[in-house]
């Protein structure tokens, strides 16, 4: 199964806080298929004078949706995360966020596929553009191109 992350981070040695989290992603989750460039960005739903450094990673990989979350946020505590903010926004070490798994689709209070608000977040959108443009959105049946076309561009 392919797997989509997106990483974001603006506390800290940003630059090492995606490094190291890609490491452990490496040895925890998955092979790399495609790792976008790095790009920056202001924080999205906050205000905040830290930007924010994002990528996005899709990994080949053997385990469920639900162990990859679990790995996910296993990584992000061992990166220096002490709480998962849920609706509420800050500064952050890490966060890395699933946002597809193929073609699934589940919605349950730990976890939804795909992530509901990927499709309308440019920072999520233009690197994933980067590595998979033809990618569809398994609800929406929108390429990754066409909805960073339709939200940005």
């Amino acid at each position: 199964m392919t797997a989509c992350l997106a990483l974001g981070t603006n506390l800290g040695d940003r630059r090492f806080n995606l490094h190291e989290a890609l490491l452990l992603i490496a040895g925890n989750i998955g092979s790399f298929s495609a790792i976008s460039s790095v790009y920056e960005t202001e924080p999205w739903g906050f205000a905040s004078a830290n930007k924010f450094l994002n990528q996005v990673a899709l990994v080949e990989t053997e385990l469920s949706p639900m162990e990859i979350l679990v790995q996910t946020q296993a990584i992000e505590q061992a990166l220096g995360r002490t709480e998962k903010t849920h609706h509420i926004y800050q500064d952050r070490l890490i966060d890395i966020d699933l946002i597809l798994c193929d073609q699934w689709i589940i919605n349950t209070e730990k976890l939804q596929l795909p992530h509901p608000l990927f499709h309308k977040r440019r920072f999520v959108l233009e690197p994933l553009n980067e590595i998979a443009p033809d990618l569809v959105h398994p609800v929406l049946g929108k390429t990754v191109a066409q909805q960073l076309w339709k939200n940005y561009l």
